[in-house]
């Protein structure tokens, strides 16, 4: 099963990854701020993540790591 992991800390809530998501599983964390004050994005279901390393390859901080 794969999992994506994004360091929150260099996240600068973009949303590049939200748009790219053919599962629609990821947002932005409204409820949670980083150091920079940006809203960072995350995975809402873990479990419906295919893997696909879309959201990886369009981060341009280089924030999220997919494990297959």
């Amino acid at each position: 099963m794969p999992r994506t992991e994004f360091t929150e800390e260099r996240c600068k809530g973009c949303g590049l990854c939200v748009s790219v998501c053919p599962q629609k599983i990821i947002a932005l964390q409204k409820d949670k701020l980083n150091s920079k004050g940006f809203h960072p994005a995350g995975i809402v279901d873990m479990d419906r993540c295919t893997g696909c390393t879309l959201c990886a390859t369009i981060c341009p901080d280089v924030v999220i790591t997919v494990y297959r």
